[in-house]
């Protein structure tokens, strides 16, 4: 199982997709890994910063989107003032 989390104000966002149903071809989770490669893009566009988190690991900056991915953090880019 996959994650996209985005932080924010309101704490974070979060879209799951199933890898194993991806490569069978299964309409939502082909659905669901498109949509988070677009929020990652968009994101990413944005300044925000991904990493990729893997249990007893440490954490990974990425610039590219992973499928394949347990989970991935995206941080808007913080701005002082």
């Amino acid at each position: 199982m996959g994650m996209l989390r985005v932080m924010s104000r309101r704490g974070d966002d979060r879209l799951t997709w199933d890898e194993q149903k991806i490569q069978t071809g299964d309409p939502e989770a082909v659905a669901a890994v498109r949509e988070a490669e677009r929020i990652f893009e968009q994101e990413k566009a944005k300044g925000a910063t991904a990493f990729r988190v893997v249990d007893g690991s440490p954490v990974q900056r990425i610039d590219k989107f992973d499928a394949t991915a347990e989970q991935i953090v995206l941080v808007p880019r913080v701005v002082g003032g």
